[in-house]
């Protein structure tokens, strides 16, 4: 029994600290390769296709301005208020799933989906989103939202074998990230429910009535702010926000 509890004293100790250091090491290096590119190129051997894996890390800078406003806009329109977690979100999200719509709603914030694109594996299960909590806890503390946003438009799947903005900018829209019109960052943003089956190359009604939704959510979102600027959370909860 005293052997037991040794071994979980150490499991635990090495989670920890190997967790947090990982996380303090991403605030700075970039996210190169995440668990889910691994994933689905597993997917592809096995489906008896070639790898398909385009990925280049660009600074958020470097992107269009207007690509983290659509983000905000279609999945998380207060993310430079909360901490990690819209309670908001998850309570509309399970009242839509509850109905047994065809389409069902997630209540994840861009933290949370960084967390997991970064760090875990695509599941609904238990374990998974409470790994998913944890390290959404953590990139709060240690990231600022600049940083998590920078990771999440570099990480994020945004069509088969594409992750990241510069990358679907090149292969959807033969541009750089830079160059993305707002009415194209939107239709990028539209497909991340399911980019594998809504492509921003060759969207579809559904996919272009996502879009005009978002054109119209993100005028009722400030520009996102640059590394260093605060964000007034008395003017963000007042006429710039959408309740």
């Amino acid at each position: 029994m005293r052997y037991i509890k040794k071994l979980i004293r150490w499991t635990l100790a090495l989670f920890f600290s190997s967790t947090i250091m990982a996380v303090v090491l991403y605030r700075f290096m970039p996210v190169y390769v995440t668990p889910l590119m691994v994933i689905r190129s597993v997917q592809q051997l096995k489906d008896g296709k070639s790898i398909t894996w385009h990925h280049h890390w660009i600074p958020l800078q470097e992107m269009s301005k207007h690509l983290p406003v659509a983000a905000m806009a279609g999945e998380d329109a207060h993310f430079l208020e909360h901490h990690g977690f819209s309670y908001d979100a998850i309570k509309k999200a399970a009242e839509h799933n509850a109905k047994k719509n065809k389409i069902s709603h997630g209540g994840s914030t861009i933290s949370q989906q960084t967390a997991k694109n970064v760090f875990l594996w695509p599941s609904r299960t238990w374990v998974r989103k409470g790994l998913e909590a944890y390290f959404t806890v953590l990139i709060e503390l240690v990231w600022s939202k600049q940083r998590i946003m920078e990771v999440y438009l570099n990480s994020i799947e945004m069509g088969n074998g594409i992750y990241g903005a510069d990358a679907v900018a090149e292969y959807h829209f033969d541009k750089d990230a830079a160059d993305l019109s707002r009415s194209e960052c939107a239709l990028i943003v539209a497909t991340f429910p399911n980019p594998r089956v809504y492509n921003s190359k060759a969207p579809s009604a559904y996919t272009r009535m996502r879009q005009k939704r978002i054109e119209r959510e993100m005028k009722f979102i400030p520009s996102f702010p640059k590394e260093g600027e605060t964000v007034d959370p008395n003017t963000a909860q007042g006429d710039l926000y959408r309740k």
